[in-house]
């Protein structure tokens, strides 16, 4: 009912709209109605009310309603459940769960604050209440396993774009997964899948993003921001939400689609934040040092080492100066 009342305020917002039209509407009393709008201004919503008016919807909180962003993905393949929290370990297990008992592609995952998060190599992702934002999508793509490395570079494309449009900030990207902003990094991406020799069951892509946050510990600070310290003001976590679903959706299913990478690659190799520089790869317990120099159509890392040899990467924890990681 709460949904039901909010999406007809949102769509008349700034109007009037009488509790006799909204009872009508939705086929309940008025009293129910009272009693719905009265939810909606405790969760924050500045609605005004006025004897023979009805009500106006006038503000709306910058809070993560699973109400609210199902009304604003309504029209948007990925989005159809949401499952919100205020608090919970881990986005990602939560949606493992969810995806063994049958939750449909497009399900996400969302909380408040996130106490258990993981990074690459199990690394702790703690997110403090109300000042991030903390997601996981259950996919269920229709590609072979071993191409499943490539959702990690479609999110982080997707995420990088999002903020950029809604902050207008210029984001980088560290392959495969971190978004950097000014040599530190606002955003971690973990990819975490279930599959079988030759069929993928599903996929679970999970994002922590440091949005409105003021302050790091010490033994981050230098290696980590917020997009609030970049700007010196606070971002809309909804709206940010909201873009990120529809950035992703049109990359993901333009390769679904057409099994094509080049506009997530387009983007990854425009952002990047390592191509042309010496870097550290970390992989299967093996350093390696080396030159990025490109990145190919299936979104490998094409490396240059020391004596000349070329070799493509498919994965592992890189490094490069100035840029470090701290998941």
């Amino acid at each position: 009912m709460k949904k039901e009342v909010l999406e007809v305020l949102k769509k008349n917002k700034n109007n009037f709209i009488s509790g006799e039209q909204l009872s009508n509407r939705l086929g309940v009393t008025r009293t129910s109605i009272w009693k719905q709008i009265n939810i909606l201004k405790e969760e924050g919503y500045k609605i005004e009310s006025i004897s023979r008016k009805g009500y106006k919807l006038i503000e709306e909180p910058d809070i993560l309603s699973r109400d609210d962003l199902l009304i604003e993905l309504q029209n948007n393949k990925l989005g159809n459940d949401i499952y919100y929290f205020k608090t919970i370990d881990s986005t990602n297990n939560y949606g493992k769960k969810l995806a063994l008992d049958g939750a449909l592609e497009g399900t996400i995952v969302l909380s408040d604050e996130q106490t258990g998060g993981r990074g690459r190599l199990g690394r702790a992702w703690v997110s403090p209440p109300g000042t991030s934002i903390s997601m996981s999508i259950i996919l269920r793509p229709t590609i072979y396993p071993n191409e499943a490395a490539k959702i990690t570079e479609i999110t982080a494309a997707a995420v990088a774009n999002a903020i950029s449009r809604v902050t207008k900030l210029k984001t980088g990207i560290k392959w495969p997964n971190d978004i950097i902003i000014n040599s530190k990094k606002v955003c971690g991406i973990l990819t975490e899948m279930s599959a079988e020799i030759n069929s993928i069951n599903y996929v679970i892509v999970g994002m922590g993003i440091n949005v409105n946050i003021n302050e790091f510990p010490d033994e981050i600070n230098n290696v980590a921001t917020s997009l609030k310290k970049e700007l010196n003001m606070e971002i809309s976590r909804k709206e940010l939400v909201i873009n990120i679903v529809n950035e992703f959706e049109k990359l993901y299913y333009d390769f679904i689609n057409t099994g094509d990478l080049s506009k997530t690659v387009e983007i990854c190799k425009e952002k990047s934040v390592i191509l042309g520089k010496m870097i550290k790869i970390i992989n299967r317990n093996e350093i390696i040092i080396a030159k990025a120099i490109d990145i190919d159509e299936n979104g490998e890392l094409i490396i240059k080492k020391d004596d000349g040899e070329i070799i493509n990467i498919i994965s592992g924890e890189i490094s490069v100066r100035g840029i470090n990681s701290y998941i």
